[in-house]
């Protein structure tokens, strides 16, 4: 399922608390303009919306969502190490209001996932190099740069602007990308492969030792 980034009024989008794609019921507070009037649905600025899925709430200020404070970032992989996945966290926390700091949050992220892949974790680059010698595919090592590069600009500013909430937005889903296909999808194929019969897999097992 692609990630839908909340928006105010849509009808559906990806619920940042339970990263289900789901149907939002949208309700507002009218309020007492102090001379008679009441501000409708259409002009209030205060605004909240409710996952159909799971329930959890959000609360919007203008086309900003205030609560929860992640900015349009997608839940992270279930798979992703628990540090790794409080720094995601983090970065989205702040996005909306420094894309730079999460940015550079990102590629600390990326950092660790290099180490736990088994990388020196102590220079990004030759992680990312290392990985490509044990055959990292290069849709993936193209990944893992684009992240590595965005934040190192966000630290060293140069060329790309990492103030621009799409550009980071992007890192989200690459970070994503690439704990599923490095952490997830092995993960779920061992299960499988697990679950064949004895005989399937000495058979494998012999066919692979001519």
């Amino acid at each position: 399922m692609n990630f839908i980034a909340p928006q105010r009024e849509l009808a559906a989008f990806t619920c940042p608390h339970c990263g289900a794609y789901a149907q939002q019921h949208w309700w507002y507070n009218t309020l007492n303009m102090g001379d008679g009037r009441y501000r409708g649905e259409s002009d209030n600025p205060l605004a909240v919306s409710q996952c159909q899925h799971c329930e959890g709430k959000c609360i919007w200020h203008q086309k900003e969502m205030i609560l929860p404070s992640r900015g349009s970032a997608p839940t992270p992989n279930s798979d992703l190490p628990e540090d790794i996945k409080n720094i995601y966290e983090e970065a989205a926390a702040i996005s909306g209001i420094s894309p730079r700091g999460a940015a550079a949050l990102l590629r600390l992220a990326i950092q660790k996932l290099c180490k736990e892949l088994g990388g020196s974790g102590n220079n990004i680059n030759d992680d990312i190099k290392g990985l490509v010698q044990k055959g990292l595919p290069v849709t993936i090592q193209q990944a893992l740069d684009i992240v590595r590069v965005i934040g190192n600009e966000a630290v060293h500013p140069g060329q790309i602007d990492t103030d621009d909430p799409d550009v980071v937005s992007q890192l989200f889903n690459l970070v994503n990308l690439i704990s599923e296909y490095m952490i997830s999808m092995p993960k779920k194929v061992a299960d499988s492969f697990a679950s064949l019969p004895v005989a399937a897999k000495e058979a494998i097992k012999k066919r692979d030792a001519k």
